[in-house]
């Protein structure tokens, strides 16, 4: 077999888009967070987050880690959501997110801090003992195969007013290849 992309050209609108990546970005508490070290090599780590407003994640994390340094020195950043109790075969989804991420520091890091607080119920203390950081998202692409079809990739950009935009629909199918 051999897998081909498609690239669809048929639009989907602003509501559809809001409405699958929300559902998508709270299906699960966990995210993984691909950052970039001061080298230029990537680095990954999985961490529970909290969807601050329309697309923003916010996370709590120890300052001298290696993802919030990079964060330091280096805003790109990436986020993959999805529900890791699916199977193979099923009618799968997920969602990426490309942005850039920052510490959080006054009311900002108190409002994320609340939020993350509200979605995890931890203990003031332990929430303080961390630094607050906000993700803002680009583009958004979005997996989901009930509502888009199987193997069917959306990409939206996120516009300064937090609107999706749609921005190109890809389709991968397997084709048989001819038997030699």
């Amino acid at each position: 077999m051999k897998v081909t992309v498609g690239r669809g050209r048929q639009r989907v609108s602003a509501t559809r888009l809001s409405r699958a990546a929300r559902r998508l970005l709270d299906a699960a508490p966990l995210c993984a967070l691909a950052t970039v070290t001061p080298s230029g090599r990537a680095h990954i780590n999985t961490m529970y987050f909290a969807r601050a407003g329309a697309w923003d994640l916010v996370w709590l994390s120890a300052a001298m880690s290696r993802h919030s340094r990079n964060i330091r020195s280096n805003g790109t950043a990436a986020i993959a959501v999805y529900d890791s109790d699916q199977q193979w075969g099923g009618k799968d989804r997920g969602i990426q997110a490309f942005g850039k991420a920052r510490a959080l520091h006054g009311r900002e890091a108190r409002e994320a801090v609340a939020v993350y607080g509200r979605r995890f119920e931890n203990d003031e203390h332990i929430l303080g003992r961390f630094v607050a950081y906000r993700f803002r998202p680009t583009r958004l692409k979005l997996f989901d195969e009930r509502m888009f079809g199987g193997g069917t990739f959306v990409t939206a950009r996120v516009g300064r007013d937090g609107m999706l935009a749609w921005e190109r629909t890809e389709t991968y199918r397997e084709v048989p290849t001819a038997a030699r």
